[in-house]
């Protein structure tokens, strides 16, 4: 059952303070993209959800997709690391969206970056940072998911080679007076070819302010997995053994059973209330009401969805169609034929 204003307002009490609220929102979308290139959805999770080091290699599976996590020596990348990530897609989809050049590096000062993520601004914050690209730069990402431009996100050819890349290929920061313990002034990242096409590509969804004060790293991706999945359609549930699966997440399914419904019973997370039923043993996620489709379309004719089952035989339309929506910028002047190119595009990526 959908919870009142004020009941949702006593699950602030759960989110982390809001450390700058003069922080003017406005003048950049908060955006993720790289996970949403994993088709179909988030199946595959490259950030770790622990603080401590995660040294072991990964490998998760989709269909014909499949991506492999290699850590460095000083460990996997974890879901807070990605807030870098997060800054830079949002700067640069905000410089898209004006019409302004782009290009894979990005010069900021890191400042700007805690205040946009909530962080603090002391000198441990800056040191953690620091850490942060030691760990994007050092993580391989394995995979035969390509972003290249006009490709689509699809499994490379098996004449191609499959791909390897890290996260950021290469950073620079830059002190005012010792170049080890000074003031840092300003950074300056270059993201690798494959996050860059996803951002060109404008495959990216946009994140609630509130993702930056959840505690915990597992409820960072649970969030993540509602908003991919659920989407802007009012309800969405998943097998709580399959919702682990996707989280990437250690804990066994007892622990984590438990954890849901903490979640549920504090009813805190940003744009979705979340439910567990006992019986079936079901994760429910219910709108808020604050997403709503990025185009302002109508209803698909049932012909136009019937059409995308014969191009799509075994595969879920109304997944599919929610994919679209959330995929398009503006609405098209004809969007059933719109939706049968986007499943055409799609069916090239199960060949």
């Amino acid at each position: 059952m959908p919870q009142s204003a004020q009941d949702f307002g006593s699950a602030i009490d759960h989110l982390l303070p809001e450390r700058h609220p003069q922080i003017d929102y406005s003048i950049c979308d908060v955006a993720e993209a790289v996970l949403k290139d994993l088709v179909p959805s988030m199946e595959h999770p490259f950030y770790a959800l622990s603080k401590k080091p995660d040294m072991s290699v990964r490998r998760y599976e989709h269909g014909p997709n499949w991506v492999e996590i290699v850590p460095s020596a000083k460990g996997q990348a974890t879901i807070y690391d990605k807030d870098i990530l997060i800054y830079a897609v949002s700067q640069i989809m905000h410089k898209l969206n004006r019409g302004e050049k782009v290009d894979r590096v990005l010069r900021f000062n890191p400042r700007d970056l805690l205040i946009f993520v909530n962080r603090g601004t002391g000198g441990k914050d800056y040191d953690a940072f620091c850490e942060a690209l030691d760990r994007l730069m050092g993580t391989v990402i394995k995979t035969n998911i390509t972003t290249r431009p006009g490709g689509g996100d699809m499994p490379l050819s098996e004449e191609e080679a499959r791909g390897w890349f890290h996260l950021v290929e290469r950073a620079t920061v830059i002190r005012k007076g010792d170049e080890e313990t000074g003031r840092i002034m300003h950074a300056e990242i270059q993201l690798s070819e494959w996050v860059y096409n996803s951002i060109r590509r404008k495959s990216v969804l946009t994140l609630h302010r509130d993702y930056f004060r959840l505690r915990k790293p597992i409820e960072r991706r649970v969030y993540e997995i509602a908003r991919k999945l659920c989407g802007s359609q009012p309800r969405w549930q998943i097998g709580l053994e399959k919702l682990l699966m996707r989280t990437g997440a250690r804990s066994e399914l007892k622990r984590f059973r438990h954890t849901v419904k903490e979640m549920a019973q504090s009813d805190h997370l940003p744009d979705y209330h979340i439910a567990y039923d006992d019986e079936s043993d079901m994760v429910v996620f219910r709108n808020r009401g604050t997403v709503t489709p990025d185009a302002d379309l109508p209803p698909l004719p049932e012909a136009a969805l019937e059409a995308g089952r014969e191009i799509l035989p075994g595969v879920d339309i109304a997944v599919v169609e929610r994919e679209w929506r959330d995929w398009i910028t503006e609405a098209p002047r004809d969007p059933a034929a719109a939706f049968l190119g986007f499943c055409r595009n799609r069916q090239g990526r199960l060949i």
